[in-house]
């Protein structure tokens, strides 16, 4: 039986070798490489080698080497056309029927593709001509410079009704390829069919071969009814299975790169602009259950960026309830929250890549995120309210459809529930443990423990002990970003510089320039600095007006009076909040100065060493993705341990506060 090319290219791109190859073989990540022990000689050294980027397998004890055809004919004694067919159902699609009419749909496809490439290239000479300037401009406003345009080969469809339509016609592509493709809009109520896309900047979408199928367009008109327009349903393509740069996220990811999933296009862009080559987006609607399956194919644990409102949440919600039935050994979903009204190209655009790296780093577990959703606008100070949290639980956790993963999870919440439930947790201070370990969710439940949890509502009660008190959120607990999300983002120490500064603007006597010069990740944070600037640039006039007002009020109070004249109140608040920490003293108003300034030095040093040390540990991390030495790890460990020393000593000076009536320490 003769299958055709296009097929057996989708299997070899849905099937990685590594996972064909898993089935019979044990295997262990080298660099980035697979290797294990030969399936064909007894061997106690490994030469067995997997390569997924290059689609082969290597045996160098037998000399045999070849693809995943190869490999399942080699290793199950099958014939080529056998193995295609176990293959096939392994990567659930249907084999092709050998018919004159499969082959001439095979041609067809071919003859589609070719008129959408034709597509894409018309689009990207569009942008480049006088009737593009326009798109231009708008590319330009969002940062995407000509090298990148070409990159992704952005285009641009003009807002003639037929340009397109004519321009392929003049190539001799007929009209019902045009419509086919999704490029033309037709039916029995258009006499004359036109352009779907007019008067739009073009994204192409390629598939998992990196080849045009189809296309998302932005309009330029605000007056649109749709901003964003992608191509229909074809034979090409299939909306909820395809992901927007999939092709090369594939390829990045297994080089080691973290597979993200954000929103839009133009988000996908600036990520992986910024260094993020990993990342990927859905293409116009909500995930769907194919496109997560395909980015399980991709890497182990995806992470999925959403933005820090309630629109964003409600997301994250939705990928939770599709997400946990489908969840696999090994396979789950790490959620990241963007700062309130931020997407990922305004967070790179006002703060460079390595704010947009602390959002990563503070990914949550989905575990996390099914925790908080159901807990966080909960009381449970009755029986009744427990015994509701439990079952809408133990319901949830009964959709998990494998049986190992469903088990952990019942350990998991349980122990959570325990935490929440116990009278330890009264003052909901406390945290749920990183693992957790028992039987199911209802054993667990119902013998009780000592585990500590995230807190929310009511708590249980001692037998003969006096009636409990609500269980509500300490003030660090609820700054976390369990609790706030995105917010919580703000580094604390960010938060003492700038709110150091507010407070106590002689600071900057002769430090303005190191101020305006520190690495603030935060948006929120580089802000307020903006802002101290400008009003300390200007502290002549302000202190002008507070003396024409007839006021006697301090340096301190006329900055913060004028930072607070600009309509940044709710955004100082939001800092102030990010300060909870008894030691967080001197950053607030009437601290002694001679208290304040070594404790200030002592902070902008953390803070120098912190910024310098995680680029450090970035560094290292990528060295042992690209080498797994025992040297390289040891650099790791050095640089993770010299960063815990830090987070050791933000109050380590000794003798803070004996002039702002604070006592010292006695020996």
């Amino acid at each position: 039986m003769r299958f055709p090319p296009e097929f057996l290219d989708d299997l070899r791109a849905r099937l990685p070798v590594s996972e064909v190859v898993s089935r019979r073989v044990k295997l262990k990540k080298a660099g980035r490489e697979w290797k294990g022990l030969s399936p064909f000689n007894k061997e106690r050294t490994p030469s067995f080698f997997v390569n997924d980027s290059k689609g082969m397998w290597f045996d160098f004890s037998s000399g045999k080497n070849g693809n995943i055809f190869d490999f399942v004919m080699a290793t199950e004694g099958l014939s080529f056309p056998e193995a295609v067919e176990r293959l096939a159902g392994a990567a659930g699609l249907t084999l092709p029927r050998s018919t004159p009419e499969a082959a001439q749909q095979a041609r067809h496809s071919r003859t589609l593709l070719d008129v959408v490439e034709m597509a894409a290239k018309y689009f990207e000479a569009a942008l480049q001509s006088r009737a593009g300037a326009r798109a231009r401009g708008y590319l330009a406003d969002r940062g995407l410079d000509p090298g990148t345009q070409q990159k992704f080969r952005i285009g641009y469809a003009p807002p003639d009704r037929f340009a397109l339509k004519e321009h392929l016609g003049r190539e001799g592509v007929s009209v019902e390829d045009m419509v086919e493709a999704g490029l033309l809009v037709a039916g029995d109520d258009i006499p004359v069919p036109y352009d779907r896309f007019r008067d739009r900047v073009m994204f192409p979408i390629g598939d998992l071969r990196g080849r045009v199928v189809a296309f998302g367009g932005r309009a330029l008109d605000k007056d649109v009814s749709a901003k964003y327009l992608n191509s229909p349903e074809t034979s090409l393509f299939h909306k909820g299975g395809l992901l927007y740069n999939g092709a090369t996220a594939r390829a990045a990811a297994h080089a080691g790169a973290p597979l993200i999933a954000v929103e839009g296009y133009v988000d996908v862009i600036a990520m992986v602009t910024a260094g993020f080559p990993g990342t990927v987006a859905p293409l116009g609607t909500s995930l769907t259950a194919d496109q997560l399956a395909l980015m399980w194919k991709i890497a182990d644990e995806p992470v999925l960026c959403f933005d820090g409102d309630s629109a964003g949440r409600r997301a994250a919600y939705r990928a939770v309830d599709l997400a946990l039935p489908l969840l696999q050994p090994g396979k789950s979903l790490y959620f990241a929250t963007l700062p309130q009204g931020h997407d990922p190209d305004d967070l790179i655009r006002a703060s460079g890549k390595g704010a947009m790296a602390d959002v990563l780093a503070a990914a949550r577990p989905l575990a996390d995120i099914l925790w908080m959703r159901e807990t966080e606008a909960g009381r449970f100070d009755t029986p009744e309210r427990r015994a509701g949290l439990e079952a809408r639980l133990d319901a949830m956790l009964g959709g998990i459809a494998n049986e190992s993963v469903r088990k952990y999870y019942r350990a998991d919440l349980g122990a959570r529930l325990r935490g929440l439930l116990s009278p330890e947790t009264a003052g909901g201070a406390g945290r749920y443990p990183a693992r957790a370990s028992g039987g199911g969710f209802r054993a667990d439940f119902k013998g009780g423990g000592r585990g500590r949890g995230f807190s929310r509502g009511g708590a249980g009660r001692r037998p003969g002990g006096p009636e409990p008190a609500p269980m509500v959120l300490s003030p660090r607990m609820s700054t976390s970003p369990l609790v706030r999300g995105a917010r919580a983002v703000l580094p604390p120490r960010e938060a003492l510089i700038v709110l150091s500064v507010l407070n106590h603007p002689w600071l900057l006597d002769g430090h303005a320039e190191e101020f305006a010069a520190l690495d603030l990740v935060h948006p929120d944070a580089d802000r307020l600095r903006r802002a101290i600037l400008d009003v300390m640039a200007a502290r002549e006039e302000v202190h002008a007006d507070v003396h024409a007002a007839g006021e006697e009020a301090s340096e301190a109070a006329a900055v913060r009076a004028a930072v607070l004249a600009r309509d940044l109140g709710g955004l100082v608040e939001r800092i102030e909040a990010a300060l909870t920490h008894v030691s967080d003293w001197p950053a607030r108003l009437g601290a002694a100065p001679e208290d304040v300034r070594p404790w200030w030095r002592h902070v902008l040093t953390l803070h120098h060493k912190n910024r310098t040390l995680n680029k450090e540990l970035k560094e290292a991390e990528r060295a042992l993705g690209d080498e797994p030495s025992e040297r390289n790890y040891a650099w790791l460990r050095d640089v993770q341990g010299r960063l815990a020393a830090i987070e050791g000593t933000e109050a380590s000076i000794e003798g803070f506060g004996a002039l702002s009536g604070r006592p010292t320490r006695g020996l």
